[in-house]
């Protein structure tokens, strides 16, 4: 791999460079690749299992070749990102997804109807037929060989490297209760033949360690679909983001003429065109025209900012009207836009994978478990046991430490919660998003969208004396009928909201930045900002120049109209405040939980939403970025911090957060950024899913518990030669039944309720782990 393809740059340590692993399949992996990557010289990694990336500072000169061959001697495939690969590793996640996933489905299909012949042909005797075992075993070897290859390649690979994992159990586990099955029902005695003269056993042993072994099979790959599945999506906010800049910018050149270029050939200092409705395709400075900009996606501002020659803008954002020439002052990197895609990256790249708990145990586990195997089936040799006899002991220690319950403990829980949250409109989109509900402390809200609608509405009108409402409803309705502005918007809706119907607006006339005018009836019909009316040389009544103003220091949208030389009246605008929220802060303040209002609006419209709603706290006119610093700082002091929101401008802070919560109506950015996605209207779902992913955590922690007390309690009874190979089966199958009902107690989750069976049943284990 050339270096100079890689997606490098320098810092102040060395040069930067993005690495695609692939092959990893536990948190003991990324571990594995981390270590041989730091024992290089001069090289300081990091490897992330849920992105599948590592990132890596290299301040000596070596190659990306070497970083690449080290990774592959580990055992795993290497590719060094491009520029354009910087946004995630999708293709590589997909095509293994896409394997689990018909690995799984094989799985499935097989070992249902194993399950049901074992059980048939074990309680029912009679119903065996000539030739029934190789039914069963045409139904379990797919399974056990090539439904479980991942494992067994694994294992291999851990073999070869003189380590192991979760998988090296789960292949050993396969592999001897298939050869098991095998065993018993070619070569044990008391056997009688099918018509082909073979010996087979006609008993439930074989039948047992075949179901064992599809069974591990289907729900270990259940889990690693489902794991898979939430990898695919760790990069998805990356690339959602980068979508939002401007594929090409049109440059208007030294005579006058322009040109279309790409993006990345834009340079500093070059003035490019933006029409009404293009995107800006960089940060920049106005220098020519007037304009509206639709800065929602980067600021969070409901409102649409007026920008004039001077003034700044962001790449990204949107121009609702007019026409700018704008100089660019920031490309490439060194844009707001990709500085929000480095900080939801380096958000997802920090997060612990606390949730590989089995994994990481398992370092320990599991050459303990294949040491004791060993040593059981030496010792019983010793004191005179024959071959046959120790073997079969030192299997029964195996098959009784297989870790089908653990296998079992988290994808269960989840699929229970999922199931219960989608009924109450939560998405758990996976066990990354369950791990920090337990000490959440401080809840901070988005402002618009979240807290409120997003959309402007009016809701007052003062007039001057003589004048009605409906009169200058009929004026302002028709003139802004005619404007694309989100003002203009709300208040066309409200007028015909409250009139049959309006007049047409003749000669409209755009002021960008101040208003518009126009001819409504014959009359001459301005509407806009003070500003706008005083440079036309109207004065304001006093009375409607005071109620402007307060209505300004309480965070509202002020428009005057005039008509005829005269104005009339003043209408107030606001983004309202979603009725749910003040019930879903009072929840949450009864859970014993901080609340902030955090928003990119000016400080007297948060206060006013804060105290609206009984928020405790309003931080305001905070950019993207300042989102974040504001998430850091509350974690540096202590807490432990969920956000809620739904804008782009969200994205960073919603990673940045221990747990971030979405809505469904924001943005896709934000919602593939986020732990939690919430689809319900009413905000109540906020308090609700917290509660729900304390529940769920609190039932994976008491599985984990019991699955790693019974392989514990079990494994000395299993040496001693008290449970056969059998008997070690069923209870295997017993501790997974049990593992799988307190799952789905879940199912029965209350909404607006402290969480009740196996959540509040499990509280106290898992405070214990």
């Amino acid at each position: 791999m050339s270096a100079t393809s890689s997606l490098t740059g320098e810092s102040a340590t060395g040069r930067d460079v993005e690495l695609a692993v692939s092959g990893m399949t536990c948190a003991a992996c990324a571990a594995r690749v981390e270590r041989k990557l730091n024992k290089l010289d001069g090289v300081r990694a990091n490897v992330n299992y849920a992105t599948a990336r590592a990132s890596v500072t290299v301040s000596a000169p070596a190659g990306d070749d070497v970083l690449t061959d080290t990774v592959e001697k580990a055992g795993y495939h290497a590719e060094v990102l491009r520029p354009a690969a910087a946004g995630g590793t999708a293709e590589h996640s997909d095509d293994r997804t896409r394997d689990l996933w018909r690995r799984l489905v094989v799985a499935v299909l097989l070992f249902v109807p194993l399950a049901d012949l074992a059980i048939l042909f074990t309680v029912m005797p009679a119903a065996r037929f000539a030739g029934w075992q190789w039914l069963l075993v045409a139904l379990a070897l797919p399974v056990a060989g090539w439904a479980a290859w991942p494992f067994h390649r694994a294992a291999f690979v851990n073999a070869r490297h003189g380590s192991s994992s979760m998988d090296t159990l789960v292949s050993i586990g396969i592999v001897a209760a298939s050869a098991w099955s095998l065993y018993a029902m070619f070569t044990r005695t008391g056997t009688t033949s099918d018509a082909s003269g073979l010996w087979l056993l006609v008993n439930a042993e074989g039948v047992a360690y075949l179901e064992v072994a599809a069974g591990v099979t289907t729900f270990v790959l259940a889990g690693r679909y489902f794991e898979a599945r939430a990898q695919r999506k760790a990069g998805s906010a990356l690339r959602a983001l980068a979508e939002l800049s401007a594929s090409s910018a049109t440059v208007l050149l030294e005579d006058g003429s322009q040109r279309d270029i790409a993006i990345e050939d834009l340079q500093v200092g070059q003035r490019f065109v933006t029409r009404p409705g293009g995107t800006i395709a960089t940060d920049g400075r106005v220098v020519e025209g007037r304009a509206a900009v639709d800065g929602s996606s980067m600021t969070g501002e409901s409102v649409p900012t007026e920008v004039a020659p001077g003034e700044e803008v962001i790449g990204g954002t949107v121009v609702s009207n007019g026409r700018l020439v704008v100089e660019a002052t920031r490309v490439g990197r060194d844009t707001q836009l990709a500085a929000m895609v480095r900080l939801v990256e380096e958000a997802q790249t920090g997060k612990a994978a606390v949730q590989r708990l089995a994994d990481r145990i398992s370092a320990y586990f599991v050459p303990a478990v294949l040491v004791l195997a060993t040593l059981t089936f030496g010792g019983w040799l010793l004191a005179g046991g024959s071959v046959e006899r120790s073997f079969t002991v030192a299997l029964s220690v195996l098959i009784i430490a297989c870790p089908c319950a653990l296998g079992l403990a988290t994808p269960t829980a989840l699929m229970a919660a999922s199931g219960r949250g989608a009924q109450l409109g939560i998405f758990l989109k996976g066990y990354q998003a369950l791990e920090s509900t337990r000490a959440i402390d401080t809840v901070v809200f988005d402002k618009t969208g979240t807290v409120t609608s997003g959309r402007m509405s009016l809701v007052d009108v003062s007039c001057t004396e003589g004048v009605d409402r409906a009169g200058v409803l009929r004026l302002a309705g028709a003139l802004e009928e005619a404007s694309e502005h989100a003002v203009a918007a709300a208040i066309s809706a409200a007028a015909r909201a409250e009139l049959d119907e309006l007049p047409q607006v003749e000669r409209f006339v755009s002021e960008p930045g101040l208003g518009a005018g126009g001819v409504v009836d014959g009359h001459d019909v301005l509407a806009g900002r003070a500003k706008l009316f005083t440079e036309r040389g109207l004065a304001i009544p006093p009375e409607l120049d005071r109620q402007r103003e307060q209505w300004e220091q309480q965070g509202r949208t002020t428009v005057l109209i005039g008509c005829d030389d005269r104005v009339l009246a003043v209408l107030a605008l606001a983004d309202l405040v979603k009725p749910s929220a003040e019930r879903a802060v009072r929840q949450l303040h009864r859970l014993g939980l901080r609340t902030v209002l955090l928003t990119g609006d000016n400080e007297a419209t948060a206060d006013a939403v804060a105290g609206e709603v009984g928020i405790g706290e309003a931080i305001a006119g905070v950019l993207p970025g300042e989102k974040v610093d504001v998430v850091h700082e509350l974690q540096s002091a202590g807490r432990t911090v969920a956000v809620v929101g739904d804008g782009v401008n969200d994205a960073p802070a919603l990673a940045a957060a221990d747990l971030g919560l979405a809505v469904v109506a924001g943005t896709d950015v934000a919602i593939k950024a986020a732990d939690l996605i919430l689809v319900r209207e009413d905000l109540t779902v906020v308090p609700d899913a917290i509660k729900l992913a304390r529940g769920a955590l609190r039932t994976i922690r008491g599985n984990l518990m019991w699955a790693f007390g019974y392989n514990i309690a079990a494994i000395p009874l299993a040496m001693l030669g008290l449970l056969n190979p059998l008997i070690a089966g069923g209870a295997m199958a017993l501790s997974s039944g049990f593992v799988v009902s307190n799952s789905l107690r879940l199912r029965r989750f209350p909404a607006g309720a402290a969480p009740t069976g196996a959540a509040s049943a499990s509280a106290a284990p898992a405070e214990a782990t």
